[in-house]
């Protein structure tokens, strides 16, 4: 089957007990057991639950992974993938990540013995050499947020390969439909799936995709033991959002490239970001690896938070607010929002200046944002 067709059949049989056409919320904590220790089929939800293995069949399916594990936030499989680390263990991560990962490495799992060492995520050659003999995961964004670097997944796992070490790709920003990369050779992929895959910003989620047998009974273990899972309504939602995925990527990109192309001849604008560019320092590799472009597009202003400010207030459309990939377009500050972790002298270093806004471009009528962007600009 092909992508759109796995979105909406995968793990998505009628129901057998009714016939419905749509998975049924299975809205219960405990299920029957045949005898002493013989479940007739599922035991507990929090251990497995029939909505939420629907969900990580179809999620496994697009990003051709033999493993989904879902959870109850982005964080929580982020959570979930480092618990793979034991103390002693070292861990390259490419510089630009989100904020949220950020803080989780050294916050949390530093404290915990885990080291981290942070390199120019374009430049394959600086993953092999900050590898050490104690280097188990490896780790990229691709695009990054907010500032969308690429990373040539193929030349990075080649190279964490040859160490032994795991590769784990964030794959939020492209979704599966237009970038998979277990394909390009990366062990284990993660998306935030409160994002475009949920796609209407009405659920968190979180999924872990692999297919490494160890890795998935590893993460499965913590999945449960832990105990960070999606609700079954949750994992309904999702599951809902899945089935337009195709359809609400192809017009979020176009919307995206339109706006991106409107910027990038705008006077006030300093500079636009966004791999369907040929401006983009990596729109080759974008083309590439990706079988699309996304609708994240960032650029920048001249006069710091006082432009931004002056800029999100006068919107009318675009919405201020954290989060993305929802099917209404939203503007973010990094700098305050989704980096605001950050101390000024980190986000420097990572090229996130306070004029730094990231759009997340909706699937609205374009002249709409496009019109919107140019008023707000004009104040």
């Amino acid at each position: 089957m092909k992508f759109s067709t796995k979105a909406i059949r995968t793990g998505q049989q009628p129901d057998p007990a009714t016939g419905s056409i749509i998975v049924p919320v299975y809205q219960t904590v405990n299920f029957v057991f045949d005898d002493i220790g013989r479940p007739h089929n599922y035991e507990y939800s929090r251990s497995a639950n029939p909505t939420r293995t629907a969900l990580e069949q179809c999620l496994a399916s697009l990003e051709e992974a033999k493993f989904g594990l879902a959870f109850a936030s982005g964080m929580a499989a982020v959570d979930a993938v480092l618990s793979l680390l034991r103390p002693g263990d070292h861990v390259v991560s490419a510089e630009h990540i989100y904020g949220g990962t950020y803080r989780l490495f050294e916050q949390v799992y530093i404290p915990r013995g885990i080291s981290f060492t942070y390199v120019k995520g374009w430049q394959p050659e600086a993953f092999a050499d900050a590898l050490r003999p104690n280097t188990k995961l490896v780790w990229i964004e691709t695009p990054a947020n907010p500032l969308l670097q690429l990373v040539n997944v193929r030349a990075v796992a080649e190279i964490t390969r040859r160490h032994g070490a795991k590769l784990v790709a964030d794959n939020t920003f492209s979704t599966p439909y237009f970038q998979r990369p277990l394909t390009q050779g990366a062990d284990i992929v993660l998306h935030s799936t409160t994002k475009y895959v949920s796609g209407h910003s009405d659920v968190i989620g979180g999924v872990v995709l692999t297919n490494d047998p160890w890795v998935h009974e590893q993460v499965k273990f913590h999945q449960n033991a832990a105990g960070a899972v999606p609700g079954p309504w949750d994992c309904w939602l999702s599951l809902r959002g899945l089935k337009t995925l195709a359809v609400r990527m192809r017009q979020h990109e176009a919307n995206a490239r339109a706006v991106a192309e409107f910027l990038s001849k705008h006077p006030k604008v300093l500079e636009t970001i966004y791999p369907g560019l040929p401006s983009h320092p990596q729109h080759d590799l974008a083309k590439a690896q990706m079988d699309g472009f996304g609708a994240i597009v960032t650029f920048r202003v001249d006069g710091g938070n006082e432009a931004v400010r002056r800029f999100v207030k006068a919107l009318k459309i675009w919405l201020f607010a954290e989060s993305l990939g929802g099917v209404e377009s939203l503007v973010c500050h990094p700098a305050t929002m989704s980096h605001g972790t950050l101390t000024p002298e980190e986000r420097l270093e990572v090229g996130i200046t306070d004029g730094t806004i990231r759009l997340s471009v909706g699937i609205e009528d374009v002249d709409d944002l496009i019109d919107d962007l140019g008023q707000a600009l004009a104040q």
